[in-house]
């Protein structure tokens, strides 16, 4: 089989041996295909022109951005800060007069966390929210 497709051709470099499929066609050019045709030799003469990828600046995520105003969002003062999260927000309870301060702002902005002062997180902890449980609302019977 390697024998039937052996063909010799012309490069710029000089003739090569490479494999050939012809495909003859009525009133058309044939379908060829050469595999060996290109020297896999090194060019030392070769140039590499590699272009700088297009960088796309994307904007800060939002818990970023907050992180960065370097601001409480309880206290609005300056400071450092830390970040007070909850697993999700049905576990803030629903909003009312007993939900304490903090679960309140992170209800209101609709955030699992809140960027906060130090006594403000330490008090995140000792306040937590109280949730109803539903067999409590049940009637006995």
């Amino acid at each position: 089989m390697a024998a039937k497709h052996k063909a010799k051709i012309l490069t710029p470099h000089r003739p090569r041996t490479c494999f050939e499929a012809r495909i003859e066609r009525k009133n058309r050019q044939p379908l060829v295909a050469r595999f060996g045709e290109t020297p896999l030799h090194r060019q030392k003469t070769a140039t590499v022109i590699d272009r700088q990828p297009i960088r796309v600046d994307y904007p800060h995520k939002e818990l970023v951005s907050r992180l960065l105003k370097d601001t409480w969002e309880i206290c609005q003062q300056a400071g450092d800060v830390q970040v007070h999260h909850v697993r999700k927000l049905a576990d803030l309870g629903q909003p009312g007069p007993l939900q304490p301060l903090w679960a309140k702002a992170m209800t209101n902005r609709r955030r699992k966390t809140l960027v906060v002062c130090t006594s403000c997180h330490d008090q995140a902890h000792r306040q937590p929210v109280t949730r109803h449980s539903r067999s409590s609302h049940r009637r006995a019977g």
